[in-house]
């Protein structure tokens, strides 16, 4: 990795957007992405914050000095959430929901809560794996920076959702009433 250009890209995005010079950072934009397409566009139709965000986006994932080898790692990881949570089924209305105690009416609302805030992590663990698939598929070469935050959302979700079926399973009404 090339550190001088980092500390360039820093720099320029460290600058005030009204001050930052456009055309060096579409430059940037073309040497970090190679998308020709997308670095025409932007010259012909200036918009600093797409640009600033592209380059942030891509900055962020310089500095935190992330290997392809961590990535794959993520990329592992991630398949492995995926067979766990069942994420490539098709969801149907027909299917009941799974995990549900035969006490949970009786619960305290928040352990209750506990059981649909799963509900919603769970769809979106099948948003972003969605996401993650079809970047696989569109480019086989697509860039570990652009599949990163999606790794990280689907692993921090995976702890979340982990951490509440945890806190709901192991919820015990007689030893909460003492």
């Amino acid at each position: 990795m090339n550190h001088q250009f980092t500390e360039r890209l820093g720099a320029w995005l460290r600058e005030r957007p009204d001050t930052r010079d456009y055309a060096a950072g579409c430059k940037m934009f073309l040497q970090l992405t190679a998308r020709v397409n997308m670095y025409k566009n932007l010259l012909a139709a200036p918009d600093m914050a797409r640009l600033g965000a592209e380059l942030q986006k891509h900055y962020d994932f310089r500095v935190a000095e992330l290997t392809h080898a961590q990535v794959e790692a993520m990329d592992a990881q991630a398949v492995t959430i995926a067979a766990d949570n069942d994420l490539q089924a098709e969801e149907t209305e027909a299917r009941p929901p799974r995990g549900r105690r035969k006490d949970h009416d009786t619960l305290p609302p928040e352990i209750q809560a506990l059981y649909v805030e799963n509900l919603s992590v769970l769809r979106r663990m099948r948003e972003v794996h969605l996401r993650l698939r079809n970047l696989s598929l569109e480019t086989a070469s697509c860039p570990d920076s652009e599949r990163y935050p999606f790794l990280k959302e689907l692993i921090d979700l995976d702890k979340k959702y982990r951490s509440n079926w945890q806190g709901y399973d192991q919820y015990r009404p007689d030893t909460a009433a003492t």
